[in-house]
């Protein structure tokens, strides 16, 4: 089994180079992250984890101390670098280990993840997330507590309430009640507020769900 910075390097080295195969067209792609392309997302999760707290300050106090506002616009700035400057900083960070201060590690593993779903599925070119990153994945949206909340998506635990979300492709599951299965992509969207339809819910509970996430 890896070890978490095994697994958060595999991740991001996967989603490298699968960047390294975009055209331009696809890097300028909405991605799954509201107004974001797939080079904001990309430039992002480029420079997030090397950014000195004292520079977060300024934009922060720009957006009204809006973190998602916050984060969105350094994305935009970053994202003016280029394909070629973002994916230099993303080796850089695989092989460094960097991570944003005074988040945990496991958050980086999050980020490689989600932020690859959030980059592949507006491209159709979706990937299985390897199992024991599944599962550390799904559970920490579980397990997080406001603030923390604010940049994944809101409280999943609350979105879930009075109901049992199964991932049908992995051994993973949560919550009591009438049930809802999803393949384990769309599992992690539902977890993580990205957009689900219908017809990607089977269950009992899949309406009832449904209408949660619109």
């Amino acid at each position: 089994m890896k070890e978490l910075p095994q697994l958060i390097k595999a991740e991001r080295l996967a989603l490298i180079d699968y960047l390294e195969t975009l055209g331009p067209a696809e890097w300028a792609t909405p991605s799954l992250c509201g107004e974001w392309t797939v080079q904001d997302v990309a430039a992002h999760i480029a420079w997030a984890p090397v950014l000195k707290p004292l520079k977060q300050l300024v934009p922060l106090a720009k957006s009204g101390f809006r973190l998602n506002k916050a984060s969105a616009d350094m994305a935009k700035v970053w994202a003016q670098r280029g394909p070629e400057e973002i994916v230099a900083q993303l080796r850089s960070n695989a092989a460094s280990g960097a991570k944003p201060p005074g988040v945990p590690e496991i958050a980086v593993l999050v980020d490689a993840v989600v932020h690859a779903i959030d980059i592949r599925r507006p491209l159709n070119s979706p990937r299985a997330v390897p199992p024991e990153a599944f599962a550390q994945v799904a559970d920490f949206s579980i397990n997080s507590k406001w603030p923390m909340t604010i940049s994944v998506g809101g409280s999943a635990r609350k979105r879930l309430t009075g109901i049992q979300l199964v991932a049908e492709d992995y051994d993973w599951s949560h919550g009591e009640g009438p049930p809802v299965r999803a393949q384990g992509e769309a599992v992690l969207r539902v977890l993580y507020g990205r957009q689900v339809t219908r017809d990607e819910l089977t269950g009992e509970a899949a309406d009832q769900l449904a209408t949660r996430l619109t």
